[in-house]
């Protein structure tokens, strides 16, 4: 199956099945997001989002956390991964954004990445999830989706070949959407070690399940037109 018709099925199922995919972070304003993105690197949102509520009651404002120092910030976050340097980032991303940007979180990519703690997979998701603009972040789930899919070249081996590629397919202004796509198949149905190809509707057109299971007969239910 060539790639442009992977990319038709795709958006022909999640359009319709998923129409208004979005971010599983808990958050009410774009400053909440961004802190919660920075804490969500190498851990679950379920338990980013344990841990925000009392965050937020403590510095509810990028002026209140530039006040902050890391051992401020750290008993709030010491149950996510890599709490001391999480919690030098928050410090300083407060800082910063009060300093530098007004206590605005900026719209621009290249303005999201001067922020401590902040890199291209979470300046694409501020970008693509406040300011909805067509940036595609590529995580683990998004990297590894895409490539069991066939969306994107065998030789993609960075993040941002992956996310250049992805671009070149998938319509501006589904990219937002997409990125949730992407994410949430990866987390609960292509998992990493053991996907769960028996319960995804996307076999029809996997090329990693042609792959490894050519001989399989198509479950009806699961082929999409």
């Amino acid at each position: 199956m060539r790639k442009p018709e992977r990319y038709r099925h795709l958006i022909s199922y999640f359009t319709q099945n998923f129409p208004e995919a979005e971010t599983e972070l808990d958050y009410r304003n774009p400053y909440e997001l961004l802190v919660a993105v920075v804490l969500s690197a190498q851990c679950t949102d379920k338990r980013v989002n344990l841990v925000t509520p009392a965050l937020f009651e403590a510095f509810p404002s990028p002026e209140v956390l530039a006040t902050a120092t890391s051992d401020n910030i750290f008993p709030y976050i010491k149950s996510i991964s890599y709490p001391n340097n999480k919690a030098k980032h928050l410090a300083g991303l407060g800082k910063m954004l009060t300093e530098r940007f007004g206590g605005e979180v900026p719209s621009s990519i290249e303005e999201l990445q001067l922020l401590p703690g902040v890199g291209r997979k979470t300046a694409n998701v501020i970008a693509s999830v406040i300011f909805n603009m067509p940036a595609m972040a590529v995580d683990t789930h998004v990297f590894r989706v895409s490539k069991r899919l066939g969306l994107v070249s065998s030789k993609a081996r960075t993040p941002l070949e992956v996310e250049k590629e992805l671009l070149k397919h998938i319509p501006v202004d589904l990219v937002p959407k997409a990125h949730h796509w992407l994410i949430l198949h990866g987390r609960y149905i292509c998992l990493a070690r053991t996907p769960q190809c028996e319960h995804c509707p996307l076999t029809h057109f996997c090329a990693y399940y042609q792959k490894n299971w050519p001989n399989k007969p198509e479950d009806p239910e699961n082929k999409l037109g």
